[in-house]
């Protein structure tokens, strides 16, 4: 059975890697995607998020807090695109930092602030798998 595509006018249905590793975060966030109808893979660190994404044929989008043990967001972004370039990463931090707020469309890196709010979040997400191509599958690895 091969993964449904999101499309522009579809983004809900689309899995959600969430990378958290504040475990309230990480629950309340689950939480609020799974009720706009995403569907969440939930992982602590940047290693379980790894092998969750080798795991998984069909993650639409990564969306990782940039503090976590031993890696940033940025850099476990950056060891996705290795394993497959057209990845969507949204990266989330509550520090004022201007290297983190820094979004690259191109690139498919995002960022949100937190604290967000569930409204905030939703339309960014949208905002971003909307931009995902018709005939692009879920995940498309060379």
């Amino acid at each position: 059975m091969n993964p449904q595509p999101c499309t522009y006018n579809r983004p809900r249905g689309c899995t959600i890697l969430l990378v958290e590793d504040e475990p309230f975060v990480r629950e309340a966030t689950r939480s609020i995607l799974e009720s706009a109808g995403f569907e969440v893979v939930p992982a602590e660190d940047a290693a379980s998020a790894l092998r969750a994404y080798e795991e998984r044929p069909s993650i639409d989008l990564v969306m990782t807090d940039m503090v976590l043990p031993g890696k940033t967001g940025q850099q476990l972004g950056q060891d996705l695109r290795q394993r497959c370039p057209d990845v969507n990463v949204l990266v989330t931090s509550g520090y004022s930092n201007v290297e983190y707020e820094t979004e690259d469309p191109a690139a498919r890196t995002y960022f949100l602030a937190k604290p967000y709010s569930r409204r905030s979040l939703i339309e960014k997400i949208e905002g971003i798998l909307g931009a995902v191509p018709l005939h692009r599958t879920a995940r498309q690895v060379s």
